[in-house]
């Protein structure tokens, strides 16, 4: 039976005094691939804000079943501590360092598992050298499996749209995740560029024993690939199911299209 990895219970947050999140529940068990649904405006990426450290919740309680198997409370952590307990996010738009290198962009991202202090950098250690070398293998090797390693000198900005979208993945892989939250992967992808990227998904998670929850507004990507969906309208969940229990949701379709589309 597969561990529960992430609970969330009872997830709010409040800006201003307008409520953007109200009682947010959800959880992942290790494995899942989980779709995270609704209309713009919903709340969607907030809680993805929420769940990698970018805000800090006004209430409620997020637990994670961190790299070493502890359970810890993360709700109040910042981004590069839950890196390092294994959460790992993109963003719908995409945050490279567009003026370095595709291969310095991974590299970064293995930065905080190095083992070289600055003194052993000053000095240029023997450490040192053995962290570059891993560092260099483990980016070569990740950039190899995504089919851009011919491409790991030039510069991110220069990379055709579709593999800046692929190299903003291999960075957050870079990381070790146990938990990987995919916000909106095909944002500004033509319908060639989304099956790929279905694929792809579907083989990141095979490959690296990954537990994913996804934003997408693309519903062909999200009922071909998600096992389960959550469905949030103003800030609060409105349905959760298989995918062909969503999509014949009334609450769900209303949501999206309107009264008119369930007959009111």
């Amino acid at each position: 039976m597969n561990k529960t990895i992430l609970s969330v219970r009872e997830l709010s947050i409040v800006f201003g005094g307008l409520t953007a999140v109200s009682g947010f529940n959800c959880e992942l068990q290790e494995g899942e691939l989980v779709g995270l649904i609704g209309p713009n405006g919903a709340g969607k990426t907030t809680v993805f804000n929420m769940l990698s450290g970018l805000y800090t919740p006004t209430s409620g309680v997020v637990s994670f079943l961190d790299k070493s198997g502890a359970i810890r409370s993360v709700g109040k952590k910042t981004p590069a501590q839950l890196n390092q307990l294994g959460i790992a996010r993109t963003f719908q738009n995409i945050r490279l360092f567009n003026n370095l290198s595709v291969e310095d962009n991974v590299r970064i991202a293995i930065h905080s598992s190095r083992e070289a202090n600055p003194l052993d950098a000053l000095f240029r250690t023997t450490r040192f050298h053995v962290d570059e070398q891993h560092m260099r293998e483990k980016a070569g090797g990740l950039l190899q499996l995504f089919h851009i390693e011919h491409k790991k000198f030039e510069l991110a900005r220069n990379l055709p749209y579709g593999e800046q979208r692929k190299l903003e993945i291999v960075r957050a892989l870079a990381a070790n995740p146990r938990l990987l939250l995919l916000d909106e992967p095909a944002a500004g992808m033509n319908p060639q560029e989304t099956r790929e990227l279905m694929e792809l998904i579907s083989f990141i998670r095979r490959q690296f024993r990954l537990t994913i929850l996804l934003i997408e507004h693309d519903m062909h990507m999200v009922m071909g690939i998600c096992e389960r969906l959550v469905v949030l309208d103003y800030g609060r969940i409105i349905a959760e199911g298989l995918p062909t229990q969503i999509r014949d949701n009334p609450s769900v379709v209303k949501a999206y299209l309107g009264n008119e589309a369930v007959g009111g």
